[in-house]
């Protein structure tokens, strides 16, 4: 079993990109993982603006990517890039904050224009953190994010049917990387 940080790089409070996420969690959950949500809005502003590494917060954080096996990044792109926010709080973690961890980036976005982000925006930063392995990255349009009349979140099915491969493949990536070594 993996501990896994779902990280949400949106700024809002109404966020389809943390709604997927919970929804993504439920899946790595249901594979026997544990999850730790982590919405970056709920974190204090001044200390990621100033980038005060020795507020109480920060060094939090620090230690919560520090003790997961695995890294779930959402983001919604905005003009082609990832969150600002979501890269105020890369800045203050350290350089290799996800060395030896499987990552699996998420984004979300209003049109398809914005699928690229993912691969190029996104993935360098993961990549030149030290991650292990990046799974498969993928994108999935607001339209396809709902909120059911409950307050629960409903994803398209097709879109969810996608995803699923996804978030499979990266709940095996995780099994191989924490699975014990057996003495032969």
């Amino acid at each position: 079993m993996a501990t896994i940080l779902s990280v949400s790089g949106s700024p809002s409070r109404t966020s389809r990109t943390s709604r997927l996420l919970r929804h993504v969690d439920a899946r790595l959950i249901a594979h026997g993982h544990d999850v730790v949500p982590l919405e970056a809005r709920e974190l204090p502003a001044e200390a990621l603006l100033h980038a005060d590494f020795a507020h109480p917060a920060i060094v939090r954080l620090a230690e919560l990517f520090e003790h997961a096996d695995g890294v779930v990044i959402g983001t919604p792109v905005y003009k082609a890039a990832y969150s600002g926010l979501l890269k105020t709080l890369l800045d203050v973690l350290p350089q290799h904050a996800l060395r030896g961890k499987s990552v699996l980036p998420l984004a979300t976005g209003g049109s398809t224009a914005h699928v690229l982000a993912v691969d190029y925006a996104l993935r360098p930063v993961l990549s030149s953190m030290g991650a292990e392995h990046i799974s498969r990255g993928w994108f999935v349009l607001d339209r396809d994010i709902a909120v059911r009349d409950d307050g629960s979140t409903a994803v398209e099915r097709e879109t969810d049917v996608l995803l699923h491969p996804v978030v499979d493949a990266f709940a095996a990536a995780l099994d191989r990387h924490t699975a014990p070594l057996v003495a032969g």
